[in-house]
């Protein structure tokens, strides 16, 4: 459910496929929410996260200041055009690029740091001449967005008997909860919520790969959650005879994420 957003905590760069996660990965207690994309192939020589080289704001009415050029324009509108004109504009307050082809970070959205119900975005540009792989990218992105917000968590809590959302607990009636409860609770051999451990996750999803739409689904369920959705949204559709397709009913059945694949495959072309 998505209203107003919460402050995560810290994370970076990570090798395989999807995007970062809760709390490991680099995280430092106390810091603003950052969650990013890491490349579906590993690079060789990556040194991880990218330094973001240039900075827009974006305006009360979703334009940005000073306007981007080349690569980073293209870049933007492409968000936009996944995440909506309105969202941006309500939403969004920053955009931040770096071009560093040696790193595994494609993107990350981070709280403002001046307003924690708002984020930033932030691409690698590096990236940005692969089509597919960028939206994809975007998609994951806005899954995370949609699923992490003030209606989704508990700020105050800190024992959890949810989920740990990064700055709190999530609420019990959460889409992210529930899709925990549904989908790892049974796993006697999870990773812990909190996981950002590639060779963990790698381990597990080689338990259960059936299980999963790519191996960095596995890390926990907050990244299981939108590396699903980001397929959900550009694959066909498949059986649901299966967990992977299970995972897709849960979207179906939740009218804002089977409402946004629909606007997305129809805005790219993709019906």
């Amino acid at each position: 459910m998505r209203s107003r957003w919460i402050a995560l905590l810290t994370v970076s760069a990570v090798v395989l496929v999807g995007v970062l996660v809760w709390v490991g990965i680099g995280a430092v207690a106390g810091t603003s929410g950052l969650f990013g994309t890491g490349t579906r192939q590993p690079s060789v020589g990556s040194t991880g996260d990218f330094t973001p080289t240039e900075t827009y704001a974006v305006l009360p009415d979703g334009t940005l200041d000073p306007e981007p050029e080349g690569r980073a324009r293209e870049v933007w509108d492409e968000f936009v055009r996944v995440a909506t004109p309105d969202f941006v504009a309500s939403d969004i307050t920053g955009y931040r690029t770096g071009d560093d082809p040696d790193s595994d970070t494609l993107a990350y959205v981070t709280s403002d740091e001046n307003d924690p119900t708002k984020w930033v975005f932030a691409a690698n540009l590096a990236y940005a001449d692969d089509a597919d792989l960028l939206l994809s990218t975007l998609v994951h992105e806005y899954a995370h967005l949609l699923s992490l917000g003030l209606d989704d968590v508990d700020p105050a809590a800190e024992v959890c008997d949810t989920e740990w959302s990064g700055a709190g607990c999530l609420l019990p009636d959460s889409d992210l909860q529930r899709f925990a409860e549904r989908f790892w609770a049974a796993y006697d051999d999870a990773p812990a919520r909190d996981n950002v451990d590639a060779d963990i996750a790698w381990e597990f999803y080689q338990a259960h790969e059936s299980d999963f739409v790519s191996d960095y689904a596995a890390t926990n369920a907050s990244e299981d959650f939108a590396e699903t959705f980001a397929t959900y949204v550009l694959e066909p559709d498949g059986s649901r005879d299966s967990v992977i397709g299970e995972k897709y009913a849960f979207f179906d059945a939740l009218p804002e994420y089977a409402d946004a694949r629909q606007r997305i495959r129809a805005e790219f072309g993709l019906d």
